[in-house]
């Protein structure tokens, strides 16, 4: 089996449905979707469905709507290992014919004790290759029971490769023992049980015509036997795959990143009121740099994406910077989508039914510089559909009687004056001056009365956007 080199880039993610698609693993899938981008290659899904223990349909729904939420279009896929056995069994049948992989009939409990008995010696522990064929050597009776298959791995000299990250990587092929590529299986009908990742990885790379690996660097212990097993394949003057292993994402104490520090669905940022493309932009930074960029959209992302500046270093999770980077986007961000977006979220609340999506809008362009996340905008946007708790403290503090008469005066003003927020601001004035007060003596009794709120952007921009008939309704309340 030979493999002509692809002339176009591909790359790959191929998460596995036996949980949410988690943060790694998005950054992961944004550096081989970008890679690809920037080269005009393609971008293959993949689904590693063979744990069907843990696997489930739900999981693989979240990771596409993960996906797609993301904006990490693919052009091929999804590809589900469940649905290409048949293949992985025929390469395998063709292996045990060559010779590049036999069957093993060691039990666990042989397997144990071998181990054992190494570790008690000082050694590695690893199988030690009692039934793989060799010149010379005469194998026991086949046992009654079902047998694994092993890989032939190579005996002496080194796997070496390149990597995209870590530069040159070397393992000694002693170091590495014959891989099991498919389990024991006595209901198997051509004796050949389930095939086991690190084969079925190395099949799909190959049928896809992959031509760039990036992946965690959980990975690099996989990535020797991998490579033995595709240079099994393709033999010695066939392509192989150009890998690249980024380094963990670290919580803030150091630790692997775990739901504890915010690890957890994608999705669940998207609920929280994260922005796809500020999500993007965090975790393209999180091992990655472009100069001292900090801001940048996923065109940008494309563009520089080319491989390099890949740092070598485990990054850090920081939520703080995470909610500035989404605070920065919500300005730049368009105000008809944002209010789209934050539309989503009122609804959710049973708020916003049929509300205006230019009213909406005008609403985000005055709020959302105060806000880090899409909830924070609808908790803002709130007080314009259901009227707020307005706190005891804010309404003693705020309102005391003196300013009674003046909010009275107010509210027949406004129950006049052209609805803008000059006509407002015009009133406002005439009632400060009536009364002789200061602006900050009755702007934020108007604020905590209308808005529940003792502090607001522009109080004629804020009431111009409520609807009149609200306005006076809540200042009846004095």
């Amino acid at each position: 089996m030979t493999q002509t080199k692809p002339s176009t880039v591909r790359t790959r993610i191929a998460p596995s449905p036996t949980g949410f698609l988690h943060l790694g693993t998005a950054r992961t899938a944004l550096f081989a979707w970008a890679y690809a981008r920037h080269h005009r290659g393609q971008f293959v899904l993949r689904i590693e469905d063979t744990d069907l223990q843990r696997s489930t349909q739900e999981a693989v729904e979240q990771i596409i709507a993960s996906l797609r939420w993301l904006g990490l279009d693919w052009d091929e896929g999804p590809h589900y290992q469940t649905r290409r056995m048949a293949r992985y069994r025929e390469v395998i049948q063709r292996m045990l014919a060559d010779g590049r992989a036999y069957r093993c009939w060691a039990t666990p409990e042989e397997l144990d004790a071998m181990r054992e008995a190494q570790r008690a010696r000082g050694e590695k522990p690893r199988y030690d290759g009692r039934w793989r064929p060799a010149p010379g050597k005469t194998l026991p009776p086949p046992p009654a029971h079902a047998p694994v298959i092993r890989f032939a791995n190579p005996i002496g000299g080194s796997v070496r490769w390149d990597d995209m990250v870590k530069g040159p990587i070397a393992f000694a092929n002693d170091e590495l023992d014959d891989l099991v590529i498919a389990r024991a299986d006595a209901e198997a009908p051509d004796g050949i049980g389930t095939p086991t990742y690190n084969f079925c990885v190395v099949v799909d790379d190959l049928d896809m015509g992959i031509t760039h690996v990036i992946r965690g660097d959980d990975h690099v212990n996989n990535t020797p036997r991998q490579i033995n097993i595709l240079r099994a394949l393709v033999g010695p003057d066939g392509a192989l795959p150009v890998y690249g292993h980024v380094p963990m994402i670290l919580g803030p104490d150091g630790d692997k990143l775990s739901k504890r520090h915010g690890a957890v669905s994608a999705l669940q940022y998207r609920d929280e009121g994260y922005l796809p493309e500020a999500m993007l932009n965090y975790l393209a930074r999180l091992g990655w740099s472009h100069g001292d960029d900090e801001l940048f959209g996923p065109e940008q992302i494309v563009a520089w994406f080319d491989g390099t500046h890949l740092s070598g270093s485990a990054a850090q999770w920081d939520a703080a910077k995470l909610g500035w980077v989404n605070a920065q986007h919500l300005k730049r961000a368009d105000d008809a989508r944002l209010a789209a977006l934050v539309a989503g979220h009122l609804h959710a609340r049973g708020q916003a039914q049929g509300a205006d999506p230019a009213r909406l809008a005008a609403m985000c362009a005055l709020f959302k510089d105060r806000c880090t996340t899409l909830v924070e905008l609808a908790d803002w946007l709130g007080m314009y559909f259901v009227e707020p708790a307005r706190a005891e403290a804010d309404l003693a503090h705020h309102v005391p009687p003196t300013i009674r008469p003046a909010l009275e005066d107010l509210r027949g003003r406004l129950a006049e004056v052209e609805w803008t927020p000059g006509a407002i601001g015009a009133a406002f004035k005439q009632v400060l001056a009536a009364h002789a007060l200061k602006m900050p003596q009755l702007a934020p009794a108007l604020r905590v009365l209308v808005c529940g709120r003792a502090a607001t952007p522009s109080i004629d921009a804020v009431l111009a956007l409520f609807d009149r008939q609200t306005v006076l309704a809540r200042l009846r309340s004095v």
